[in-house]
């Protein structure tokens, strides 16, 4: 940029009060400022701005009268930008676009977004689901700001406010032998076909379960949508592993299913929010972040028994 915001400032003053001294006075600074402000927009504009009059003060030119008008509406349309950034800063209202895990999402995003909805009526959430590694590179590019997920392999880029944690369970057709009971051992399906939810870094964490127990998986399919691994674990193709246990416990198609929990201490996972690193929190991301703190630590999300 060939000129500042204060070099205009200290030009309108100028021409305001026709004296260098007089605009010093107002703007609070030495005379050798306002002069030397002047001049490098003479300068680099290639305009006369003033004529100097000795002991007289100064006098506008028609070119300087013409740019005078420009640099007062350049103050005007940056002290509205000042306003409407301190009005940004300072109010729970606007656009807030947030992220979650595509698992989580119905779980929980909805819940929230209608009463973030009820107490923040000037307030508008706008969510997207996604996989874990597609969200964080959302972040990064600021498309969202914060991120509802897992803490499966947080980058050191990341901040992670864990929430609650969610062990692992079992989910079979509710045909199956072992559906009637309570809790099963992953020895004790791990013979049978595991459909694998198929996300990066999700992928990694239930074959991480079978290593954690000394298994090996019998992976009879893997896919990326959990609703497709419900459907066919309730026709009897296998069993899947979840975290975040769903209130509704038949698949798409009206089949229903058996949750078992897993015994022995497997790794469970903690949900929570994830944010950038070292950025600035709006007072409505604030807001939005302090009711999921309020709904969901040490509790079980709204969607899930």
């Amino acid at each position: 940029m060939r000129f500042t915001l204060k070099q205009i400032g200290y030009f309108v003053a100028a021409a305001e009060t026709g004296s260098i001294t007089l605009a010093a006075d107002r703007m609070n600074i030495s005379q050798p400022s306002i002069s030397s402000a002047i001049a490098v927009l003479e300068e680099n504009f290639g305009i006369q701005m003033f004529i100097r009059h000795h002991a007289q003060g100064l006098s506008l030119t028609g070119e300087g009268r013409r740019f005078l008008a420009q640099a007062r509406a350049l103050l005007a349309q940056a002290e509205e930008l000042q306003h409407a950034a301190t009005e940004i800063s300072a109010k729970i209202s606007g656009p807030l676009e947030i992220g979650s895990l595509a698992t989580l999402f119905p779980l929980v995003v909805p819940e929230l977004l209608y009463l973030f909805k009820k107490r923040h009526e000037h307030a508008r959430v706008n969510a997207i689901a996604g996989n874990q590694t597609d969200l964080f590179e959302s972040l990064r590019t600021g498309q969202i700001s914060l991120l509802l997920t897992y803490d499966m392999d947080v980058p050191p880029d990341i901040d992670f406010l864990p929430l609650a944690e969610v062990p692992p369970y079992a989910y079979v057709a509710a045909s199956h032998p072992l559906a009637r009971k309570h809790s099963v051992k992953l020895a004790e399906l791990a013979a049978e076909p595991f459909l694998l939810l198929d996300l990066p870094l999700s992928r990694e964490y239930f074959l991480g379960l079978f290593r954690q127990a000394g298994l090996m998986p019998n992976i009879g399919g893997a896919y990326p949508h959990f609703d497709v691994i419900r459907s066919l674990v309730a026709r009897g193709e296998g069993f899947g592993l979840g975290n975040a246990q769903p209130k509704n416990q038949s698949s798409l198609d009206g089949r229903k299913l058996s949750y078992l929990t897993l015994e022995t201490g497997l790794r469970p996972l903690a949900h929570g929010v994830a944010t950038l690193r070292n950025t600035r929190r709006t007072p409505t991301m604030r807001a939005f972040i302090e009711l999921c703190q309020e709904m969901l630590t040490d509790r079980k999300l709204p969607g899930t028994i």
